[in-house]
């Protein structure tokens, strides 16, 4: 077996790729040793990379959870590791961009949406499917879901298990954007670009006050930005000189 998921650089973004096509991608235990490691490493790579990039090769980003891994009987190192990676990609210090075509279901829409921001193309198709198959959550599709899109849209998509094109995924808030299915990676590379551009200091304390800020009330969110905020960065002035 190849490895399962590809990593390339370019420029301060790290594109990671899920390298299952001929099984849409879909989310086995092992994939999921071999993205934990390239996340880990991109996480201490601060100085490095500056933006992450999360696709699918082929024609879907993930059909989610390797139903098949599992009838085998295969296992993730440890009980919760599938989710633990997921609030690793949260909790990345850099800007992580899902880059969505095709099938995003169940599983894999926990993934996507573990990211910052996410990008779709017009074959996108997203779905929670656990009650198809008696599956409950527990990767965190029932917090982080409600917090993208509301608990009234998140409820009607976990109760239904309709699927939601890219389209109507913009429009209520799962993607930043739909664009034409040959325009995706390339548009997804500008996006990136334009992050990067700025400041990795500013991104990173962006990123931090956002998400930790996020579950507090106004008054304590304030209160916690103007006492965690980290001031400038290093860059600052040579900033200010090229304006």
């Amino acid at each position: 077996m190849g490895e399962q998921v590809l990593r390339q650089d370019e420029d301060g973004i790290a594109v990671l790729t899920l390298n299952r096509p001929e099984a849409l991608n879909s989310l086995s235990p092992s994939l999921f040793v071999e993205l934990r490691k390239h996340i880990d490493d991109i996480a201490a790579d601060i100085d490095g990379v500056g933006c992450v990039i999360l696709r699918g090769e082929g024609r879907s980003f993930s059909a989610g959870n390797d139903l098949k891994a599992i009838q085998a009987g295969e296992v993730a190192p440890s009980a919760h590791f599938q989710s633990e990676t997921l609030e690793a990609i949260e909790n990345l210090p850099q800007v992580a961009i899902a880059s969505v075509q095709g099938h995003c279901y169940t599983g894999s829409l926990e993934l996507a949406i573990a990211c910052d921001l996410l990008i779709a193309s017009e074959s996108a198709k997203f779905a929670d499917t656990h009650g198809k198959w008696a599956m409950t959550p527990i990767w965190g599709m029932s917090q982080r879901l409600p917090r993208r899109i509301g608990p009234l849209k998140a409820k009607e998509m976990m109760y239904t298990g309709r699927v939601v094109s890219g389209t109507e995924a913009a429009e209520i808030g799962l993607a930043n954007e739909c664009v034409a299915d040959d325009q995706l990676i390339d548009h997804t590379m500008d996006v990136a670009r334009q992050i990067v551009a700025n400041s990795w200091h500013t991104l990173r304390a962006d990123k931090m006050l956002v998400n930790m800020g996020f579950n507090k009330t106004l008054s304590d969110g304030l209160k916690f930005e103007r006492e965690n905020s980290p001031g400038p960065g290093s860059d600052m002035g040579e900033r200010l000189k090229s304006f």
